[in-house]
């Protein structure tokens, strides 16, 4: 007792005393199943390729990217996010690799769908920024511009070929207006009514995209701030999300996640449907790069960022750290 005056019957550090009495009170908890892999093949390498701006993640062959699929299974993750990158001579305006059925990330598909089965949802990046010549999400008009509906053509192609190669989930990435209508019909016409569609609702236009450019090998030029959302606002997240809502989404995403921790829960109180948030390249890099300095403790900086994501409303997570953050929990929580 404080010689200054009684404090109030309720001392909120009773519940701090000791790890187990934290544990068993902790409001927010991590599983293994809240995280998704993203994972990079690149076709034409005989070896993984270490991505310089990420340290630790690779650019996979075929064979390492299945063998981190199982390790992805065996570390009780629920998903992978698939990224092809294709050899730079086959990019083309068009993105003409992704939607041929031997493009890289439709073989890549393939194989982890042959090695996992259904132990692992798989799920595919559809998107044209990999496999255009210039960079950008979508094909360009005769003034250089993003062509929405155009590029609404080439997504249902995409949509098609990747849930023949074995999709479990596809994920429409451009920020195009009507995406995920057109990519949700495109489904239903081939009978594909299983595969689930998550929307990229509010996809920010980020710096923390840095290092991802590296990984997928990006040849763009210019911007894409006329079709990714303003970090200056918040109300339009909510307009895309009632959009995609009633175009057919089956879960919803807010990327960056770190940065937009706002939108993040704003999106989740809005919406009944499973949100997921993506820590992206830069979050992840960022970390890594303080560590490796000794700047921070780099397995709590780890656990705490994604504890943040999971408290703000994410159901799950995309995290470079998948794995190794869903093999370390139990030892963590």
């Amino acid at each position: 007792m404080s010689k200054y005056g009684s404090f109030p019957g309720s001392r909120p550090r009773r519940l701090r005393t000791s790890p187990v009495m934290r544990r068993m009170v902790a409001e927010t908890r991590l599983h293994p199943a809240d995280f998704i892999l993203p994972a990079f093949v690149r076709e034409g390498v005989a070896e993984p390729v270490p991505i310089q701006a990420m340290p630790g993640v690779v650019q996979h062959t075929r064979d390492s990217l299945k063998k981190a699929a199982v390790e992805a299974v065996e570390a009780g993750v629920s998903g992978i996010m698939l990224f092809g990158v294709p050899e730079e001579s086959k990019k083309d305006g068009n993105g003409t690799p992704g939607t041929d059925p031997d493009g890289i990330l439709q073989v890549a598909i393939r194989d982890v769908r042959a090695e996992v089965g259904d132990e692992l949802l798989v799920m595919s990046d559809l998107c044209l920024d990999e496999t255009t010549d210039h960079g950008h999400c979508g094909v360009l008009d005769e003034q250089g511009r993003v062509d929405n509906d155009a590029t609404l053509e080439r997504y249902a192609e995409m949509a098609q070929v990747q849930a023949d190669a074995g999709a479990h989930v596809v994920g429409p990435s451009g920020m195009m207006d009507g995406q995920i209508g057109v990519v949700r019909d495109a489904l239903d016409q081939i009978g594909r009514e299983d595969v689930a569609v998550l929307a990229y609702t509010a996809k920010y236009s980020s710096a923390f995209y840095g290092p991802f450019r590296e990984a997928v090998g990006s040849s763009l030029r210019g911007d894409r701030k006329t079709y990714q959302q303003d970090p200056a606002n918040w109300r339009e997240s909510l307009r895309e999300l009632a959009l995609d809502v009633e175009e057919g989404a089956d879960l919803v995403m807010v990327k960056p996640a770190g940065p937009y921790l706002d939108i993040l829960a704003r999106v989740s109180d809005a919406v009944d449907l499973p949100v997921v948030a993506y820590q992206i390249s830069g979050e992840y890099s960022m970390v890594e790069a303080a560590a490796e300095k000794g700047w921070v403790d780099r397995d709590r900086a780890i656990f705490e960022t994604l504890t943040g994501i999971r408290r703000a409303g994410a159901r799950n997570i995309l995290t470079y750290w998948a794995v190794e953050a869903a093999r370390k929990l139990e030892g963590w929580q």
